[in-house]
This record gives C-alpha cells, sequence and structure tokens, in this order.
C-alpha cells in the first residue's frame, strides 16, 4: 500500500510542479457604482448610495433587488477589501425589524462604533460575520461580512459621505381617491 502512495504521488507530482501559478490579482469586474446609483434612483424613491471607500476596495457588484424575497426593495453593493474579505451594504427606505434581523442574520447587538461622524449599530454573530447598521436622513444602511472592523470603517465612512451628499428622502403621502 506504501507503494502505491509512493507511486501516485510520483505520478502526480511533476503535473502539479509544472502548472504555473496565477500571476494577476485575479478577474475584477469593473463596475461603476456611480452610474448604476444613478439608474436606480428613478425606481428606488432615494438617492442610493455610491461609496467611494478608496482604490483599495473593489465593488464586485452593485444592483437595485426588487421586494421579492425579502418584502423590502432594496440597494445592494458589494466590496471586497484590501484583506480579501468581503462587505456587502443594502439600502432601503422601507427597513422593518423583520427585513433588518434577516440583514443581519438574526445576530445580536454588541454595541455602537463611531464611523463618519456617525454612531452605527454593531451587530456580532460571533463567527465572524459582523454588521453594521444606521438609520439616516431617510434610509437604514446595512454593511454586513467577514472583514475587520478597520475594513467596515472605512467604508461606513464612505457611506456617511455620499448620504450627506445626497438630498434627504422625502416620503410623499399617498394619494386617495377624490370624492
Amino acid at each position: 500500500m506504501i507503494i502505491a502512495l509512493l507511486v501516485s504521488v510520483a505520478a502526480f507530482l511533476p503535473i502539479v510542479l509544472m502548472n504555473p501559478s496565477p500571476k494577476s490579482d485575479g478577474f475584477r469586474p469593473n463596475i461603476d457604482v456611480s452610474a448604476v446609483a444613478g439608474n436606480a434612483s428613478g425606481v428606488a424613491g432615494f438617492t442610493p448610495v455610491a461609496p467611494a471607500p478608496g482604490d483599495t476596495f473593489h465593488p464586485n457588484y452593485a444592483r437595485w433587488t426588487a421586494a421579492t424575497g425579502t418584502g423590502v426593495a432594496a440597494w445592494e453593493v458589494g466590496y471586497v477589501t484590501p484583506k480579501e474579505k468581503f462587505i456587502g451594504l443594502t439600502q432601503t427606505s422601507k427597513a422593518n425589524p423583520t427585513w433588518l434581523l434577516q440583514q443581519t442574520k438574526n445576530a445580536p447587538v454588541t454595541g455602537t462604533r463611531n464611523a463618519g461622524g456617525k454612531d452605527w449599530e454593531l451587530h456580532d454573530t460571533g463567527k465572524g460575520e459582523k454588521s453594521m447598521v444606521l438609520a439616516y436622513r431617510g434610509t437604514t444602511v446595512v454593511l454586513a461580512g467577514d472583514a475587520n472592523l478597520e475594513e467596515f470603517a472605512v467604508l461606513a465612512a464612505a457611506v456617511v459621505k455620499s448620504l450627506e451628499s445626497n438630498p434627504t428622502v422625502i416620503v410623499s403621502p399617498t394619494a386617495g381617491p377624490t370624492p
């Protein structure tokens, strides 16, 4: 059995050693978050945030999601952090407690964290997944992922800056039937 194992290793070792390792960082999609946010603003009813956390954060998707799965329509952007971790951004003007629990994976509130001059509510699952929640200027923003808190703080500060540059959300009353 040991001889068979050695023969198998000897047969596959040259194949493994002859394959070059990748020289690039891999595929990075070219996502223009600002442009997609501009397109989504027409259906959102608010101006979606388009944070600019710097060249070391790479967006890998930006989309408007209808209210089909969660019952709440939302703006979503995903970021790969400088340490190759992930933070997802979700923003809506129609947050409710159930939706918020879904976004934070039922994680309990473990404190607050100041980022961008605002106090964000911190949720932690205890298994590496964290969330930061901010209700500000008529919308609720949830940052969720497995990145470290310093990377969360950088993205959160960029979110606050983007929120402050956008007009405040004004919810108009729905028109009733005319008598």
